[in-house]
C-alpha cells in the first residue's frame, strides 16, 4: 500500500452526512461539529468598534462548514501544501493576518515554525524548547491555548502587533506542536479553532506515521541506509528535478574490496562490520543533501544533487580519503574502488546513468590503488572502447543488467561505428575481440563462446591452405558471428528449456541485426557481412535467414558454422553438460553433406583432438 492509500484509508468521509465520521478525526470532536449545525455562529470581522477579543460578534459564521472543508481535503501527499489550503480555507472566513503550524523535534528539542501570511509568503524559524517563557513553549508543555495581542517574541520584523492564539496539537493524547492563528477576535473562535488544531494534528501524526513506514520499507537494516529500492526511488526523484531545474546531478559507486575473502575467510559477521563501518563514515563525511544508500552486497552509492563531474570528484576524494585513515583488526585500512557518472554529461537517462557509474567503478577495481588510495574513475573521462573499459561493461551486462533495454544497445552501436568508421586495420580486431566479449558476457554460458570460435575457424581455414589474408578475414569475421544478439532480448537469448515458435522467429533475426545494424554501417568491417549473415545457413536449403542452399553460401560462412557448431556442442550449458570430443565429431558427421559442407567436416574432424576444449 503506498502512501496516498494509506492516507486515503483513514480520512475517507462524507462531509454532507452528519453521521459519516472519519477516523482521522475523533468522535469527540466530530460531536462537537455536529452540535454546532443547529445554531449559527457569528462573526466579527465588520464590527465597527476597535478591534479586541472582547468585540461582538457580528456576521454569520458557520463553524461545521469551515471543518467540512478542511476534511475534504484529504488525501494529501504534501504537508505543507495542506497547511496552505487549510490557511486558504480560514482566509476565505476571517480576517487572519497570518497562520502558523510548529512541529515538535525532538533529536535537536526544537519547534520548526513554518509561518504563511495572507499575500502566499512563508517564513521559517526555530524556537528552541530551553526558552521556557516563550509562549509557543508554554502552549506545548502546558497543553493550552495562549492568547497574545502581539507577536514580537516571533522576531520577524513584519509581524508585531497581530492578536494571536496558540494551541497545543493533541494527537493520541500527545502534543506534537502548535498551531498559531492570527485573528482579532480569537477568544470567539476558539471553538472553531480547537477543532482545527485537533484535525491538523492527526492528519499530520498520521502523515508522519506514513513517511516513517515508508523510511523503514526502504531503509537497509544493517547499515541504516537507503536499500536498493528507496536508492531508485531517490534518484528517479532527484534526476526529474535535475531535469526540470537544469542543474547537474552526479552518482557515485563504491565497491567494498575483499568483502567476499572476507566473508570466507573470517565469516559474514566481519564481513558485515566492515560494511557497517563503511556505511557509517560514508553517512558522516557527505553533505547534508547528498543521500546514501546500499546499492548491493559489498557496494554503496551516493546520489549528489546539483553536482557536477569534477565536484562530485572532490566529494570522492575526501570519502576515499577518510575511509582510508581507518584501519580494521585482522582486515586493515578500508579500500574501495570508485566510479562516478552525471547528468546531463555523461548520460540523460537513469539506467544508463548507473550502468556508466558501475562500468567506471568496474575500472577503478581493475587499476587498483596507488599509495594507498583508490583510483577514482569518472565515466566522462576513460575511453569507452579501451579493452579494460569493454570489460568492465561486460561484467556489468552479465551481473545486474539482464533486462537492459535494446535502446541502450542500439546507442552502443551507434557509438561504435561513429568511433570506429576508419579505425587502422590493427585495432579491428582488438575492438572486435572487445566487442565480442561485451556481447558474450549477457549469457554467462556463453563465455569466451565469440573467441573459440574465432580460434576454430582460422584453425580450419589454415588447414585447407587458404591465404593468410582470407584467413585473417574468417578470424575476424567469426569473432563478430554472434554480433546481432546484441538486439535479442535475454529472456530468449538465456532460457533454459526450448524455444517456442514466436521465440525462434526472434532468434533468427541476429545475423540479420548483426550484418545490417552492426557492420553495415561501418566501412571497416562491410567485409564481414556475409561471414556474420550467413553462418547459419545449411547445405540442404533449411537454414536461416534466407534459405541459402550449398553452392551460394560463402566459404566462409560455411567454415564458421562447423566451429560454432563444435563449440556450441562441447561447451557447458544451463541444461546439459557439454559433450565429449567423440560425440561432438559423431554429430557433425551425421549432418556432413546436409546441414555442412562434407569436406570441411573431414578436415575439422582430423584436427578437433588438436584444438583443445
Amino acid at each position: 500500500m503506498n502512501k496516498e492509500q494509506n492516507i486515503t484509508s483513514l480520512t475517507k468521509t462524507q462531509p454532507n452526512n452528519a453521521n459519516m465520521t472519519s477516523p482521522i478525526v475523533s468522535n469527540n470532536l466530530v460531536s462537537k461539529v455536529n452540535s454546532l449545525t443547529s445554531s449559527n455562529r457569528t462573526n466579527p470581522m465588520s464590527s465597527p468598534q476597535s478591534k479586541s477579543f472582547g468585540a461582538e460578534k457580528s456576521i454569520t459564521l458557520d463553524y461545521k462548514s469551515v471543518i467540512d472543508e478542511v476534511v475534504k481535503l484529504m488525501p494529501i501527499e504534501n504537508l505543507n501544501e495542506f497547511y496552505s489550503k487549510v490557511y486558504g480555507i480560514i482566509l476565505q472566513n476571517i480576517d487572519s493576518g497570518f497562520f502558523a503550524v510548529g512541529l515538535y523535534k525532538e533529536k535537536s528539542s526544537c519547534i520548526n515554525l513554518r509561518l504563511q501570511d495572507k499575500l502566499g509568503n512563508v517564513y521559517s524559524t526555530k524556537v528552541f524548547m530551553k526558552e521556557e517563557y516563550n509562549p509557543i513553549v508554554e502552549a506545548f508543555n502546558t497543553n493550552q491555548p495562549i492568547f497574545k495581542d502581539d507577536v514580537t517574541f516571533l522576531k520577524l520584523t513584519y509581524f508585531k502587533n497581530n492578536p494571536i492564539v496558540i494551541l497545543p496539537m493533541i494527537s493520541v493524547n500527545k502534543c506534537i506542536g502548535v498551531v498559531i492563528f492570527a485573528d482579532n477576535y480569537a477568544r470567539q473562535n476558539l471553538e472553531l479553532y480547537e477543532m482545527l488544531s485537533n484535525y491538523i494534528a492527526l492528519v499530520s501524526h498520521n502523515f508522519e506515521l506514513v513517511e516513517t513506514s515508508d523510511k523503514y520499507v526502504n531503509t537497509d537494516n544493517l547499515t541504516l541506509l537507503y536499500n536498493h529500492r528507496g536508492f531508485q526511488e531517490q534518484l528517479s526523484d532527484e534526476l526529474s528535478r535535475a531535469i526540470t531545474a537544469k542543474q547537474d546531478l552526479s552518482v557515485i559507486m563504491l565497491d567494498i574490496c575483499n568483502i567476499t575473502k572476507i566473508n570466507r575467510e573470517m565469516g559474514h559477521a566481519k564481513g558485515d562490520e566492515v560494511i557497517k563501518l563503511v556505511a557509517e563514515n560514508v553517512r558522516k563525511n557527505i553533505r547534508e543533501n547528498d543521500i546514501a544508500a546500499r546499492y548491493g552486497g559489498d557496494e554503496l552509492a551516493i546520489i549528489l544533487p546539483n553536482t557536477s563531474v569534477n565536484q562530485a570528484k572532490y566529494v570522492a576524494e575526501y570519502l576515499t580519503y577518510a575511509l582510508s585513515c581507518f584501519y580494521i583488526d585482522d582486515v586493515g585500512p578500508v579500500k574501495v574502488s570508485v566510479g562516478i557518472s552525471s547528468y546531463p554529461e555523461c548520460a540523460n537517462d537513469k539506467e544508463k546513468l548507473l550502468i556508466l557509474a558501475e562500468q567506471a567503478m568496474y575500472i577503478s577495481k581493475a587499476k587498483g590503488y596507488k599509495d594507498g588510495m583508490s583510483a577514482i574513475i569518472s565515466s566522462a573521462d576513460f575511453n569507452f572502447w579501451d579493452d579494460v573499459a569493454l570489460k568492465s561493461y561486460a561484467e556489468v551486462l552479465g551481473k545486474r543488467h539482464a533486462q537492459l533495454g535494446v535502446n541502450f544497445e542500439e546507442e552502443l552501436l551507434a557509438k561504435f561505428n561513429a568511433d570506429h568508421e576508419a579505425m587502422p586495420s590493427g585495432r579491428i580486431f582488438e575492438i572486435a575481440t572487445s566487442l565480442a566479449g561485451a556481447i558474450d558476457a549477457k549469457d554467462p554460458y556463453t563465455k569466451d563462446h565469440s573467441t573459440r570460435v574465432s580460434k576454430y575457424s582460422a584453425a580450419l581455414a589454415r588447414a585447407i591452405n587458404l591465404p593468410e589474408e582470407e584467413i585473417e578475414r574468417i578470424r575476424l569475421g567469426a569473432l563478430l558471428h554472434d554480433v546481432g544478439k546484441i538486439g535479442i532480448p535475454e529472456t530468449v537469448l538465456k532460457k533454459e528449456g526450448p524455444l517456442s515458435d514466436e521465440e525462434w522467429v526472434i532468434m533468427k533475426q541476429h545475423p540479420t541485426i548483426g550484418a545490417e545494424k552492426v557492420l553495415m554501417p561501418n566501412t571497416s568491417l562491410r567485409d564481414l557481412i556475409p561471414i556474420v549473415k550467413y553462418h547459419h545457413e545449411r547445405i540442404d536449403g533449411k537454414g536461416y535467414p534466407e534459405g541459402l542452399s550449398n553452392g551460394d553460401i560463402p566459404l566462409a560462412a560455411k567454415i564458421v558454422a562447423i566451429a560454432d557448431t563444435y563449440h556450441a556442442l562441447t561447451s557447458d550449458r544451463p541444461y546439459r553438460k557439454g559433450m565429449s570430443i567423440e560425440k561432438a565429431v559423431s554429430i557433425l558427421e551425421e549432418g556432413a553433406g546436409s546441414q555442412w559442407d562434407a569436406d570441411l567436416v573431414r578436415t575439422f574432424i582430423s584436427i578437433a583432438p588438436s584444438l583443445g576444449l
